[in-house]
């Protein structure tokens, strides 16, 4: 039975932040902001470690392809809450609400593998400086960026194929700013007792399995760092790593409180105000964070710039 057999919900109405007509408009204003600096920020990135020789190494190389997510990941989410918060109606169609669902949630998977890989690239980089440019050759980041893009797709695919086990039937308030899987669910019909098992098992593999990695990489980096006698590389590895870590602990923190805690739990407004630091404020920190000390970034950037004169 196709879906559309199974459902009598057209369209849904999604609540955004607030109703308050003044402050939608102060948000909009903020939001556009956020989103054309997070924009900026992550293509600048993108330009830099493209057009300079000197960053293609495999540490520049998942961070742009941390870039190309942070870009795709605010626009599969954000133009939209921007035209809801300047009209005041967040209406959506079924199929866009599906869409954004499954998008939103493969790109946030791709971003947890990424971070993942890019904590195992710092470790072999510290621990392991001797053989890390052979090891980290280019067939190996190929293979890393194919398992950080390719199993999301697959744990997305999963989920996708769960949607026609359950049908809407009504309400369709969609108390979120931007279609969330977990959210949606709670309108289900019937039972969805299958679609929240797999729901919670690919949010166990997309998140726990990287976190491990992430866990164990940097205790063994730290471990790798103590036994040093340079005062000077204790200090550069520590600086290396600590802008890794502040993105990994807000990003994983918000995440894993989304989606591996019981939906019953949750706080009315609690999903889509936790949502935001993921959605929002991640993808503009994570220029920030990357390229705040690093003088290989600035080297590059004044090298455009002496271009330009």
């Amino acid at each position: 039975m196709g879906m559309e057999n199974l459902t009598s919900v057209t369209e849904f109405i999604l609540l955004g932040l607030t109703s308050h007509r003044r402050t939608q408009l102060l948000l909009f204003s903020l939001f556009l902001l956020v989103y054309l600096l997070t924009l900026v920020g992550n293509l600048l990135i993108i330009i830099l470690v493209r057009t300079n020789s000197h960053l293609h190494t495999p540490m520049y190389f998942f961070l742009t392809h941390l870039s190309v997510l942070e870009v795709c990941y605010v626009t599969s989410t954000m133009p939209q809450m921007l035209a809801h918060l300047l009209s005041g109606n967040g209406t959506i169609s079924f199929t866009r609400c599906m869409l954004q669902m499954y998008i939103s949630f493969f790109l946030g998977g791709a971003e947890c593998f990424l971070l993942g890989v890019m904590a195992y690239d710092r470790y072999m980089a510290i621990c392991h400086p001797l053989t890390y440019v052979i090891i980290m050759g280019r067939w190996r980041l190929l293979q890393l960026a194919l398992v950080s893009w390719g199993v999301p797709v697959l744990l997305a695919i999963l989920n996708v194929l769960c949607t026609p086990h359950f049908s809407f039937c009504g309400p369709n308030q969609v108390n979120h700013f931007f279609c969330e899987l977990p959210v949606v669910m709670k309108l289900a019909c019937g039972d969805t007792r299958v679609a929240e098992a797999v729901l919670f098992g690919a949010a166990v593999l997309a998140l726990l399995g990287p976190l491990s990695i992430i866990l164990v990489s940097y205790g063994l980096i730290l471990s790798s760092v103590l036994r040093m006698q340079s005062t000077s590389g204790r200090r550069k590895a520590f600086s290396t790593c600590a802008s890794h870590l502040a993105v990994v602990t807000m990003f994983y923190g918000t995440v894993i409180s989304m989606y591996m805690r019981p939906q019953s739990a949750s706080a009315p407004d609690q999903d889509k105000k936790t949502a935001v630091f993921y959605i929002v404020i991640t993808p503009l920190l994570n220029p920030v964070i990357y390229t705040l000390r690093n003088r290989d970034i600035h080297k590059a950037v004044k090298k455009i710039l002496q271009r330009t004169d």
